[in-house]
């Protein structure tokens, strides 16, 4: 009966932090053991360390936990995180990613890693490299908080705050 009530309360610890069944491979907590090493594609020069991957047999899912609570739908800069995730993860395993998951407070997202998605992010990091090469980049925000929170804030010329 014991083993009974640890494995439920296991099951609702396991699924309240957002992470899937399946045996966690990686972490970024130095809580959990010694932190995995970013993944890296030398092809779109990006790196990344997801929060968890979680192995289910031959498939690897990223989880991204975040620490704010959402409202209505995942943000969008955050789901091109969690593809630059599954992207780095075939790039590294060999293996491509169905879904990532993106776990907040109040709610948990399975997000699909499309062909579609993958083309977005790939979009995004040519845009990221234009940008590069300039001198100045415009504010892409009219958000105070966001601006207030910015390691830029102090030497911005387009800062709100």
């Amino acid at each position: 009966m014991l083993a009974c009530f640890l494995f439920l309360y296991a099951n609702r610890k396991q699924k309240a932090s957002g992470l899937p069944s399946g045996r966690v491979i990686s972490s970024d907590s130095k809580n959990w053991r010694k932190p995995a090493e970013p993944l890296f594609d030398p092809g779109l020069r990006i790196t990344g360390k997801p929060d968890y991957l979680v192995r289910q047999s031959s498939k690897i899912i990223p989880v991204e936990v975040k620490s704010r609570t959402n409202k209505n739908k995942p943000y969008f800069s955050h789901i091109l995180q969690l593809a630059t995730y599954c992207y780095l993860i075939e790039a590294e395993f060999g293996i491509r990613p169905r879904v990532g998951i993106l776990h907040y407070p109040n709610r948990t997202y399975e997000i699909a890693y499309t062909l579609d998605l993958e083309s977005q992010l790939k979009e995004n990091i040519i845009e990221i490299r234009k940008s590069d090469d300039l001198q100045s980049v415009p504010r892409s925000h009219h958000s105070k908080a966001r601006c207030s929170g910015c390691g830029f804030n102090h030497i911005c010329d387009q800062r709100l705050v």
